[in-house]
C-alpha cells in the first residue's frame, strides 16, 4: 500500500533531517518563571540544601530555559526545576514509543517480532528515525495515548500527523517514566523494563552525553538524549538518565530550550548532572570520559514523518 504524504509535511521532514531551521511550523511556548527556584526535598540531613545550592550554581548565567528532575530512591530525594513547562520532546520520546510497544505486546500476550527488536534497537541505540517513525506509524496514536494514560503520563501529548519529534513532554512526566522502567510497577513487566535499561545502556558513545556526565564508575549508566533546532527559540536539548550500582538508585531528566547552539544545551545539562553526581554518589573516581563533538547537522534531528510505503 502506498502512503501519500504532503509537500509540506516531505518538506519538514528534509529539513529535520539536515538539523535546520523550519520557520513553517508553530514552536511550543512553555512558560517560563520569573524567578525559578531549585526545589530540593531529601531523607538524608543536608543533601536537599546541597543540591538545591549545587543545581542553581550550575545554571547560573546560562541562557535559555531549563527544566530539571530529580529523583534518588535510595536517599528519598526528589529535586524539580520548571518541572510543568512543556517541551518539543525529540528523541527523547523514542522510549515512550520503545515502553508502548512493550506494553501493547504484552496485553497480547506476545513477544516482539524480530522485526521489532531490530527496529527498537536501532531506535534506542542509535537513535535511527526511520526506525522510530515505523513503529510509531505501526502503534498508532490510540496505543500511544493508551499507554501514557496507563503511565500516568497525563500532560505529554503526542505530536500529530506523524510529528512524534513534536511530542510535547514535560520533567514531571518523564521522571514517572523513569520510574515505571527502574521498578517494579503493573504497568511495565520486569521482562520489559530490563529491555529498555539494556538498550539504553548500549547507546553509542557519541551519544552518551548529557546526564551521564560526572556518573561515578561504580553505577551503571543508562541514556537517550534528543535534539531539535526550530526556527524560534533555537535548539532543544534535552537528556534522560537512570543510574544504578553501589548502593543507588537514581535518575534525571533534564530539558532545555533557547539554546543558542547544541554545544550550549549539552553543556548546561552536563554542569548540572556533574553536581547531581557528585552530591548523590560522592567519590574520586568517575566516569567523565562523553565522547560529543557539536556539529550543526546532526544525524538525529528529527523527521517527524513515516516512511511511505
Amino acid at each position: 500500500m502506498t502512503h501519500r504524504i504532503s509537500r509540506r509535511a516531505r518538506v519538514l521532514a528534509a529539513a529535520l533531517g539536515a538539523g535546520v531551521l523550519i520557520p513553517s511550523v508553530a514552536a511550543a511556548s512553555p512558560a517560563v518563571a520569573t524567578t525559578p527556584t531549585v526545589s530540593c526535598t531529601s531523607g538524608k540531613a543536608g543533601l536537599a540544601a546541597k543540591l538545591q545550592k549545587d543545581i542553581t550554581a550550575a545554571l547560573a548565567n546560562r541562557k535559555g530555559t531549563v527544566a530539571v528532575g530529580v529523583y534518588d530512591r535510595t536517599t528519598h530525594t526528589t529535586c524539580s526545576l520548571r518541572a510543568t513547562n512543556s517541551y518539543d520532546s525529540a528523541s527523547t520520546v523514542k522510549v515512550t514509543v520503545l515502553a508502548t510497544l512493550l506494553w501493547d505486546a504484552k496485553k497480547h500476550n506476545r513477544y516482539l517480532t524480530s522485526t521489532e527488536q531490530s527496529l527498537a534497537k536501532a531506535m534506542i541505540t542509535e537513535s535511527d528515525n526511520t526506525a522510530t517513525s515505523k513503529l510509531w506509524k505501526q502503534l498508532g496514536l490510540t496505543k500511544i495515548k493508551g499507554f501514557l494514560s496507563a503511565a500516568g503520563m497525563t500532560k505529554t501529548v503526542p505530536g500529530a500527523d506523524g510529528y512524534w519529534g513534536l511530542t510535547q513532554i514535560n520533567v514531571t512526566d518523564e521522571q514517572k517514566l523513569l520510574k515505571l522502567i527502574t521498578a517494579k510497577n503493573t504497568v511495565l513487566t520486569d521482562n520489559s523494563r530490563a529491555y529498555i535499561l539494556k538498550l539504553m545502556s548500549q547507546v553509542i558513545s557519541e551519544q552518551r552525553w548529557g546526564t551521564p556526565a560526572g556518573a561515578p564508575s561504580t553505577v551503571t549508566v543508562h541514556v537517550k538524549n534528543g535534539w531539535l533546532q526550530r526556527s524560534t527559540h533555537g535548539w532543544r536539548v534535552h537528556s534522560l538518565g537512570t543510574f544504578n550500582g553501589g548502593g543507588h538508585d537514581y535518575m534525571m531528566s533534564v530539558l532545555t530550550w533557547d539554546d543558542s547552539t547544541m554545544d550550549y544545551g549539552v553543556t548546561t545539562i552536563q554542569n548540572v548532572a556533574k553536581a547531581v553526581h557528585k552530591d548523590l554518589v560522592p567519590t574520586t573516581s568517575s566516569a567523565t570520559a562523553l565522547r560529543y563533538t557539536p556539529t550543526s547537522t546532526p544525524s538525529e534531528a528529527f523527521p517527524a514523518v513515516p516512511s511511505s510505503g
